[in-house]
């Protein structure tokens, strides 16, 4: 082939692609959520899909596809058609994490274009209200005052719940015994139940809960106290300094979703994110409306990954 030819068809192939981001979106959006119903991840998914189908002009369908430590989601996404039609409500534990705790899975980060950042939450140290404690150092004590020491749920092996009550277990020197969940909605459940005694989270999933009492809060585990759980001392004010939690949630597009659709998005989202209605409802669930651009989301994910694989080898910590 000739380089005119070449250059011809490289001028129709963008023109193509020009006019279908045109005409996008002309049906209903899945925003696919990896993990089940009642969770972080799935808050951040309705959140967002609300206001973007209002600035976008079509349904935006949630599709919770828990499963396989958010793996089973997060692979369909990554199989999905690059058309703007099938976007991923993404949990950086997923996304950063399971690259280095499963060696088999059939995605890779690279299998997605970043498209925005939505949410970060650091996170709490929720435990049952019938606990018959009232901060965090009577827990510990608690805990090592029990021969059997303390049971904590977690969102999956290798979730960042189940790294956060590692560490836990190491700064505290509380002897845990780990109960993991297939995700944060059946954790909660048991926390409540009383069947777990400790459940390290984003607010969202539990704050409602906080509020009524059936969950105490002990310490918030960023580095300053947050507005809506102004009551919670951090970790560091409640006895446990360097006990720093964060998660970060954000939406991603298969690998070849034509550039304009993503631009697209991503300034829809932005408008949302800044917004006084998203950053109230964000702030009201104990998290911090945060966006990042594409540009910005892709370089704090690769250091994200750099940083999750260095503590997963370290603390030679292992899925299913």
């Amino acid at each position: 082939m000739t380089s005119k030819k070449i250059a011809l068809v490289a001028a129709v192939t963008l023109a193509c692609v020009a006019a279908q981001a045109q005409t996008w979106p002309d049906r209903p959006i899945t925003l696919v959520v990896p993990s089940s119903p009642g969770g972080s991840t799935d808050l951040s998914a309705r959140l967002i899909g609300e206001p973007l189908s209002k600035a976008l002009g079509q349904p935006i369908v949630i599709d919770n596809k828990a499963g396989a430590a958010g793996n089973l989601g997060t692979e369909a996404v990554a199989r999905a058609k690059p058309d703007g039609y099938t976007l991923l409500m993404q949990y950086s534990g997923y996304h950063v994490g399971n690259p280095a705790l499963f060696p088999q899975i059939r995605w890779s980060p690279r299998d997605f274009v970043p498209v925005a950042l939505v949410m970060r939450a650091p996170h709490v140290i929720a435990v049952s209200g019938a606990i018959p404690v009232s901060n965090l150092q009577e827990f510990i004590a608690l805990g090592k005052k029990n021969g059997k020491g303390l049971f904590y749920a977690s969102s999956g092996n290798g979730s960042i719940q189940h790294i956060a009550g590692e560490l836990f277990e190491q700064q505290a020197k509380v002897p845990l015994t780990h109960v993991p969940y297939k995700g944060a909605g059946p954790a909660v459940n048991d926390l409540l139940g009383g069947q777990v005694d400790m459940f390290v989270t984003t607010p969202p999933s539990v704050i409602g809960h906080i509020a009524s009492g059936k969950l105490k809060a002990l310490a918030y585990t960023g580095k300053q106290r947050h507005p809506s759980l102004a009551n919670v001392p951090t970790s560091a004010e409640a006895g446990l300094p360097g006990y720093e939690v964060d998660s970060w949630f954000a939406v991603f597009a298969p690998a070849g979703t034509p550039a304009p659709v993503v631009a697209r998005l991503s300034a829809e989202i932005k408008t949302i994110v800044e917004s006084e209605t998203y950053r109230k409802k964000v702030n009201d669930q104990g998290a911090f409306a945060t966006y990042m651009d594409p540009k910005a989301l892709g370089s704090f994910v690769q250091s994200e990954l750099d940083l999750w694989a260095g503590v997963i080898k370290a603390k030679n910590i292992q899925a299913d």
